[in-house]
């Protein structure tokens, strides 16, 4: 559709130039002499200049990408095209009848008309010209012929250093079309044989905004011909600015994974935070540190940073002390209860988000009582100050690996779903509960333990073939986390929508495809079995809690009902209690209580290493 509508418009061009050039060269009166003349010999024209519009593949060039290329085609076909004219006019009645200045006239015409509605479109959609030849050297292939695409050709023929080839896509209504004088040349599965017929040394994702299952065919088919491959940044910096070939980086395994990008309700988050208080706990960690630099970009009027580990507050420190909203950096210990108090009565948060965890599944399972210390000590410490000091909101950041627990993590993060729930009944502030799977690349992660066992040379540690986790970027989830902070009324436990889950060993193959080597050739895969508490498959719901649809489509709410407040309430204290008594064997017996397990569970979870405590 696109080409016949492209066809049309340079067909009614040259009827234009055509008569125009008559009525110019007779000082536009009408009936100009021979008139009837000009009719009657247009139908040649049209017919040599429709050849050589074809033969300069004027139909085939994208408006909005029109640049010099383009209107050296244009100027290329309408020269010729008036030569061509001349010599079949001339050969059909030696041009009697037919002033010499017409194809003067006529080709300029053309070629202002031509020209001109190209340019029009594309100043119209973007404001923004290529008038830049250069030479080039590495021979690119560019992957997706979109405005990303459109943005690093342009920038690469700027600059120089490399040769575009051509561009692929999936669009097959683009094929043999061409932007910047880059010939759209196949789909991705054809990607092996232009390598092959065109000895290309790069290929260059351009699809910022391709989905994980969009990504994984093109890296699969790339992988074949073993070429370097590179992607573009972000899709918020490829709209805002040109990208820089300086700026392509290395697939990673983010953007395997990743998934599309998540509609915000902007106004409701800023609404929620622009001009309060915020404080943020484990503030210097993952998903702390994220949490801080959004909640910054919505205006509060103080970010109150507390963190127990110096170094990370104090990268902290640098990477917002310059910025224009107050911050406060605090070090100190959520278990210190008398700092925790008087942290929170001095700077009086409207609103907490509660980061801070001991996170590490094996180490804790060797270490419980730190575990729980930390967890549900450190949790309640927090909690009961935001209640006390009458703070607006209170968010939990929780784990999947709270559902049925089979490890220390889940059993205290369950337990401190619990206890704020508890409060929830009783408090002025909203507690809210977010839960969630793993984050890629987070610190004890994973992804950051495979990358340095393939730095190292291999091999990857896997625990099992079958093994499956849920996977979300630290960005996604604390987006979806303030997202969630602006739905409840308090006592929910919101569950974010992980997508489907990714099998590990899939992960440990393509960061070593990714790297550059070949798995189990170049870097050896090993299974060693599950760790202490690890299970195969991650839960995010109870059995018994429904699943119920809020109004952000990634985001549920587990809906339950809390049984035994005052009882839970009195044996989490017990917990607390027996910790700093260093009785280790009442608290196990405490938590199985709260956390009733079946008897499979009961034999292989909540065990805490009991060979070393008992």
């Amino acid at each position: 559709m696109r080409t016949k509508i492209i066809v049309l418009h340079d067909i009614l061009m040259v009827a234009i130039a055509w008569f125009l050039a008559w009525l110019l060269r007779f000082n536009l009166e009408f009936p100009f002499y021979n008139w009837q003349l000009s009719l009657y010999v247009f139908p040649l024209v049209l017919i040599v200049q429709q050849l050589t519009y074809f033969r300069f593949k004027l139909h085939k060039g994208l408006w909005h990408f029109a640049s010099l290329p383009d209107l050296w085609n244009i100027f290329r076909a309408c020269v010729v095209g008036s030569l061509a004219i001349t010599v079949v006019l001339a050969m059909w009645n030696r041009l009697e009848g037919i002033p010499r200045t017409i194809f003067v006239l006529y080709p300029l015409l053309l070629m202002f008309f031509l020209g001109g509605s190209r340019l029009a479109y594309r100043m119209r959609k973007d404001g923004s010209l290529n008038l830049n030849i250069k030479k080039y050297e590495k021979n690119t292939l560019i992957v997706g012929a979109g405005s990303a695409g459109d943005k690093l050709v342009r920038d690469i023929l700027k600059e120089g250093s490399f040769y575009p080839v051509g561009f692929i896509d999936d669009n097959r209504e683009l094929i043999d079309l061409e932007m910047h004088g880059v010939r759209v040349m196949g789909t991705v599965g054809d990607i092996p044989r232009i390598f092959s017929e065109m000895n290309i040394d790069l290929i260059i994702i351009a699809i910022p905004s391709a989905t994980s299952y969009q990504m994984q065919k093109i890296i699969n088919v790339c992988e074949k011909t073993q070429c370097s491959l590179k992607t573009l940044p972000s899709l918020k910096d490829m709209l805002t600015r040109n990208v820089a070939t300086n700026e392509l980086r290395e697939v990673l395994i983010e953007d395997l994974l990743g998934r599309e990008k998540i509609a915000l309700d902007l106004t409701s988050i800023k609404n929620g935070i622009i001009g309060k208080k915020i404080l943020v706990t484990g503030g210097g960690g993952s998903i702390g540190s994220e949490l801080c630099k959004q909640i910054l970009a919505f205006e509060p009027m103080e970010l109150v940073i507390f963190e127990r580990s110096e170094y990370n507050l104090y990268k902290m420190e640098k990477l917002f002390g310059d910025v224009n909203i107050k911050c406060e950096f605090l070090l100190g210990d959520l278990c210190d209860r008398g700092n925790v108090e008087y942290i929170v009565g001095k700077f009086k948060p409207d609103i907490i988000f509660h980061a801070a965890a001991y996170k590490h599944v094996p180490l804790l399972e060797r270490q419980p009582r730190e575990g729980v210390k930390n967890n549900i000590l450190g949790t309640k410490n927090i909690a009961d100050a935001a209640d006390s000091n009458n703070c607006e909101s209170f968010v939990l950041i929780s784990t999947d690996k709270a559902v049925n627990p089979t490890n220390i993590l889940g059993t205290t993060k369950r337990i401190a779903e619990i206890y704020t729930e508890i409060l929830n009944k009783k408090s002025k502030t909203r507690f809210l509960t977010v839960r969630f799977g793993n984050v890629l690349d987070s610190e004890g992660s994973v992804v950051p333990l495979f990358r340095e066992q393939i730095k190292k040379g291999g091999p990857i540690t896997v625990t099992d073939r079958e093994i499956v986790r849920y996977f979300m970027t630290i960005p996604e989830s604390c987006q979806l986390i303030l997202q969630a902070s602006t739905l409840g009324r308090g006592g929910e436990i919101f569950v974010l929508d992980m997508g489907e889950p990714v099998n590990i060993n899939y992960l440990a193959e393509q960061m070593i495809k990714l790297s550059g080597f070949i798995p189990n050739i170049d870097i050896n895969i090993e299974y060693i079995g599950l760790r202490p508490g690890e299970k195969m498959h991650e839960e995010l719901f109870y059995d018994n809690e429904s699943r119920v649809e809020t109004t952000h489509s990634k985001i549920l709410l587990a809906k339950h009902s809390l049984v035994n407040t005052e009882s839970m309430n009195t044996k989490i204290n017990e917990i607390i209690n027996s910790i700093e008594k260093f009785d280790d064997q009442y608290f196990k017996e405490l938590i199985k209580e709260i956390i009733p397990l079946d008897n499979e569970m009961n034999s292989n979870a909540i065990s805490f290493n009991q060979k070393k405590y008992e």
